[in-house]
Order: C-alpha cells, then sequence, then structure tokens
C-alpha cells in the first residue's frame, strides 16, 4: 500500500515540524559537555592545586604547633584552602560537575604523586568537598556568579565537608564542636569562596581567560546585553502539536 499524500492545498495543515523540538535537548547537552579546551584548563587547575594543597598541609603541621592544645582546631582555620579550586573552576568553566571533577583531579595529585598520609580516603574527601561547593552553583542553574553565590559556596562546601569528619571522627560527641562548625564555615567562605572569586577576577584581568566562559560572559556584561555566553541555555520551548 502506498503512503498516504500529504496534502497541499491552500486549506491543508503543514505536519508540525519536528527538528527544533528535538534539537533543543540534544543542543543543551551537547553545550553542557566539556569541551577539549575546557578539559586541559580543569586539568591544569587540578595539578596546580593538588601540588597548592600539599604545600597547606605542610602549613597545618606549624599551625598545630603554634596552637598548642588547641593545634586540633587548625584544619578547621584552613579546611577552606582545600575546596577553592572547586568554586575557581566552576567561575572559569561555568558547567555542571567541573567542581567536582577539578577537586578530584587535585586529591589524586595529592595521593597518587605527593603521598598523602590520608591515601585513597582523600578521593572521597575531595568529592565530597567538589560537591558542597558545587551545591551553590546548582542551586542557581549555574547562572549566578555574584559574590552571594561564592559565599553561599564556602558555606555548602564547608558543611559538606564538616559532616564527612564528624561522621569520620565522632567530633559531635568531643570538646569544642561549637568552634569546629564556626571556624569551618568562615574558613569555608574566607578561602574557597571569597578568595575564589578574587582569583577568578584576577586572572580575568590578565586576558588569559578570554576564551573560556568567564570571559565571554564579561564581554557580554561590557556591550551591555546582560547575557552569559557561558552558562548552559534553557531548554527550548516545545511547539504546539508536535
Amino acid at each position: 500500500m502506498s503512503a498516504p499524500a500529504t496534502p497541499t492545498g491552500p486549506g491543508a495543515t503543514a505536519p508540525a515540524p519536528t527538528g527544533p523540538a528535538t534539537a533543543g535537548p540534544t543542543t543543551a547537552r551537547r553545550r553542557r559537555a566539556l569541551t577539549l579546551q575546557e578539559l586541559v584548563l580543569v586539568a591544569a587547575l587540578g595539578v596546580v592545586f593538588g601540588f597548592m594543597y600539599w604545600a597547606l598541609v605542610q602549613a597545618w603541621a606549624w599551625l598545630q604547633l603554634a596552637l598548642g592544645p588547641l593545634g586540633d582546631l587548625a584544619q578547621h582555620v584552613l579546611i577552606g584552602g582545600w575546596m577553592v579550586v572547586a568554586p575557581l573552576a566552576l567561575y572559569i568553566v561555568r558547567k555542571p560537575g567541573v567542581g567536582i571533577v577539578a577537586e578530584l583531579l587535585a586529591a589524586t595529585i595529592e595521593v597518587v604523586f605527593l603521598g598523602s598520609p590520608v591515601g585513597p580516603m582523600l578521593l572521597l574527601v575531595g568529592f565530597v568537598q567538589g560537591a558542597g561547593a558545587e551545591l551553590a552553583f546548582t542551586a542557581t542553574r549555574y547562572r549566578r556568579y555574584g559574590w552571594g553565590v561564592f559565599v553561599a559556596s564556602g558555606v555548602t562546601a564547608a558543611l559538606a565537608s564538616l559532616a564527612l569528619g564528624t561522621v569520620r571522627f565522632g567530633w559531635l560527641t568531643q570538646d569544642w564542636f561549637a568552634y569546629r562548625v564556626g571556624l569551618e564555615l568562615v574558613s569555608g567562605i574566607v578561602l574557597s569562596g571569597v578568595l575564589a572569586k578574587v582569583l577568578g577576577d584576577a586572572l580575568l584581568r590578565t586576558g588569559v581567560l578570554d576564551n573560556q566562559a568567564i570571559g565571554r560572559a564579561a564581554r557580554a556584561a561590557r556591550r551591555g546585553d546582560g547575557t552569559d555566553p557561558g552558562a548552559a541555555p534553557a531548554p527550548a520551548p516545545q511547539q504546539a502539536g508536535a
């Protein structure tokens, strides 16, 4: 049997186009996927901050000695410094999962190449801290990068790290738990959230990030159109009758 003919008269209704309705989500997924250039950048950030995190471990040891009987609180003073690469990578690339990947890469450098005494457990720590830092950006659908979002990122990263540490070391039943919470929150805000914004803005001013999402967004802001080409696009509207 032959296929029914497509109506072509003046009063005929043309079939609804299906291209845009199906291409929208596909295009969105492509925009969310990391390009090779972005992968290289995130990998470079992970390597650089892996070495910086290792250096921070040495500072932690000295701070423990300096604090004497309060030395156990030293880790909470510095904890934000071990989480800064996640919001920084998100600020530059502006795609889901980038913060987690950057933290995991930094943790891998510490474990595999620098012999971190924490061992493979550090990979779990990196994942939790990266996910915590990314939570604030996820809440904005990766479209907001103002100071408030970075402060919130520091808070969520600190709370995620604190929750993991409490489970691992039983802090809830120990003395100084309130001090641990307060120090961790302040450190997360200052050394993770705020510092990431400061570092990202400083790198942007050098021009090295002009081809990244952060650079494209800065150019859009200067033009005054308020668009952010690096942000994930909104889903394409479905056509009626599709």
